[in-house]
């Protein structure tokens, strides 16, 4: 047979494979690997959400060693740039060209219900690490698929009850328009029990709120809540700042002020409250090894969505000691399992009967503080809370 440099090149790789396994061989076994794959939207005016994703992820599994179980991991990153289209794509590939024993992050709410159907068809483990829509907390709950998130309305549902116990009367609400936004203001209207001025939904990544602020304006509500995530909600609390408007309406908000937006806010978000799952003001020691870890490594403070990331991260850890990689159906229970196992950043945590949270909501103000704007814990309106849908779920 004639020698090429590419025949060449393949063979010296696959002796040097061979020689590997020869070597783990003499040491009594071969080695298991995991392969994980993470989908996030790295691109675009979300890529700071994606990318908190990912770096909470890879800080834990740095942590453990580069393993996952006690087994080297791989870990595979895709940008599904906030497309369901592409996201579908990426979870075909992890799924049948990648073999991933896991799929996690799976961006936002539009984007893991396009992928959920070939998630669901091969039965592979997926942990959404920024998702949690209605559907799926519900009658379409699935028992391979997880969230260390949150079910999407209940930092809303927290909102509303502060608001509610706040003595408010009159509220306005603004959101983007996809699922996510209508289940955050579903939530709100759950506890909240004074009049809803208005109910507003604009376009995802929409730029200019000016139209939408002066309506707001006009209303005179008590308060405004919002759901803004990334981009849009560094784009719209500086448009109601320069309207003059955070002085005069409450702001109240999930996923709008947040570690992701704070750094472009600073002032123009100081006065409002936030309802949240976790921030880096929660004095635990988890958290606050996780926060000091984080920032020492990437020089920012770090988001809820990458605590979520970094919990899910530890619970494949548990879960991967107790399931090796290739069955998936088992590797499922013991995610299962692993939820009420983890130290969690956040607190109490552990995953209901529809693999969804169970865990704190907190209420948190924009301060600042020795010359930062931070968040400050003002409260706790739902403590180890469980999302309404769960009793339409069949799972145990």
């Amino acid at each position: 047979m004639k020698t090429t440099p590419t025949t060449t090149t393949a063979f010296r790789r696959s002796t040097l494979i061979a020689m590997a396994g020869l070597a783990l061989a003499g040491a009594g076994q071969f080695a298991a690997a995991a392969t994980i794959g993470l989908m996030a939207p790295l691109s675009g005016p979300q890529a700071i959400v994606g990318q908190d994703q990912v770096d909470g992820f890879m800080l834990a599994v740095e942590q453990l060693g580069g393993k996952l179980g006690g087994q080297p991991a791989t870990v595979l990153k895709e940008d599904d740039q906030l497309k369901p289209e592409i996201g579908g794509q990426i979870t075909r590939k992890f799924i049948d060209k990648d073999k991933v024993d896991a799929i996690v992050g799976l961006s936002f709410s539009n984007v893991l219900m396009a992928s959920l159907p070939r998630i669901v068809e091969s039965g592979t483990v997926a942990i959404a690490t920024n998702a949690g829509p209605s559907p799926l907390a519900g009658a379409g709950c699935k028992a391979n698929v997880f969230s260390t998130a949150w079910q999407n309305d209940g930092a809303a549902e927290a909102m509303g009850k502060f608001a509610q116990d706040k003595g408010l009367k009159k509220v306005y609400l603004m959101a983007p328009n996809y699922q996510a936004g209508k289940d955050m203001l579903t939530g709100f209207k759950r506890y909240f029990k004074g009049q809803i001025i208005d109910e507003v939904y604009t376009q995802v990544n929409q730029p200019d709120y000016s139209a939408e602020l002066a309506q707001l304006q006009s209303a005179k509500p008590d308060a405004v809540f919002v759901f803004y995530p990334g981009g849009m909600g560094v784009n719209f609390i500086k448009q109601m700042a320069q309207a003059g408007l955070m002085a005069k309406v409450p702001l109240y908000s999930v996923f709008t002020v947040d570690g992701t937006t704070l750094p472009g806010l600073r002032d123009a978000a100081v006065g409002s409250v936030s309802g949240a799952m976790w921030d880096a003001a929660l004095d635990t020691p988890e958290n606050k090894k996780f926060v000091a870890d984080f920032e020492r490594k990437f020089k920012r403070t770090p988001s809820e969505y990458a605590a979520t990331a970094y919990d899910a991260a530890n619970i494949l850890n548990i879960a991967l000691g107790k399931a090796k990689p290739g069955d998936s159906r088992a590797l499922a229970a013991a995610v299962k399992a692993a939820g009420s196992e983890v130290k969690s950043v956040r607190g109490p945590f552990a995953f209901n009967n529809n693999n969804l949270p169970v865990q704190n909501y907190y209420a948190f103000e924009t301060v600042k503080s020795g010359g930062s704007v931070v968040g400050k814990l003002v409260g706790t309106p739902l403590a180890k809370h469980s999302d309404v849908y769960r009793a339409q779920c069949a799972l145990k």
